[in-house]
């Protein structure tokens, strides 16, 4: 390695993987009204997990956190598919996708 490269180390992916999940987390708690940016902020919380798993997979030189990231994948994607299907339909019915409304839909 070059004497002025920077390696690349499992702290720098666990420090951004640390950060995306922040982010998703302030995103659910500080945005409460609007569907679409809480299921953004729970694909970020996903998509952290993802990259610790592969980070210590690759550290470890272990295959099984990358297919389980693999499959965190595949529950990801159901969860937006169904959660767009869901807000689509309830605009539908309601005309607003405001989180506030959701309770309106009881009895």
């Amino acid at each position: 390695m070059p004497q002025g490269a920077l390696a690349i180390g499992l702290g720098h992916y666990l420090f951004v993987s640390a950060a995306l999940l922040v982010l998703g987390v302030f995103g659910i708690f500080l945005n409460r009204k609007n569907v679409i940016v809480i299921l953004m902020s729970i694909e970020l919380i996903l998509l952290a997990v993802n990259l610790n798993l592969v980070a210590f997979s690759s550290a470890l030189n272990d295959l099984a956190g990358q297919i389980l990231a693999m499959f965190v994948l595949t529950v990801a994607a159901a969860e937006a598919a169904i959660g767009l299907a869901i807000v689509v339909v309830y605009f539908r019915n309601r005309g607003s996708i405001q989180v506030e409304d959701v309770n309106l839909m009881k009895g």
